[in-house]
């Protein structure tokens, strides 16, 4: 079973790109806080798509707290290079707006068609 369940604050603020005529991916960094004595936090890439990265990047700003859950994707390719490449990502499924000023702003979550 691949499922991720995440709660975070933005570490960065969400880009969006157009990958095909109708389709669009939005990309940020999450900051998910690692308890005990490893206290710190870890950096997850977050990617949604469609109707939901709209709504992210219209309402998302760094620092913002979300929950989100989806799951892993793995992927690879090859740098201008010829360097093999791979990144580990979190595709979201739901994106849940927990600060008050974004649940105030949008009258719905983020949540994938």
């Amino acid at each position: 079973m691949n499922v991720v369940t995440l709660i975070g604050n933005l570490a960065t603020d969400v880009e969006v790109k157009e990958v095909q005529p109708d389709k669009k991916v939005a990309t940020f960094l999450l900051a998910v806080d690692r308890p005990g004595r490893d206290a710190g936090a870890d950096f997850i890439s977050v990617a949604t798509w469609n109707r939901q990265a709209e709504v992210c990047v219209e309402y998302l700003r760094k620092g913002a707290r979300i929950a989100v859950d989806g799951r892993l994707r793995t992927r690879s390719w090859e740098d201008a290079d010829g360097n093999r490449r791979t990144a580990t990502e979190v595709v979201a499924n739901h994106v849940q707006f927990l600060d008050a000023r974004n649940r105030e702003e949008t009258p719905f979550e983020a949540v994938a068609p």
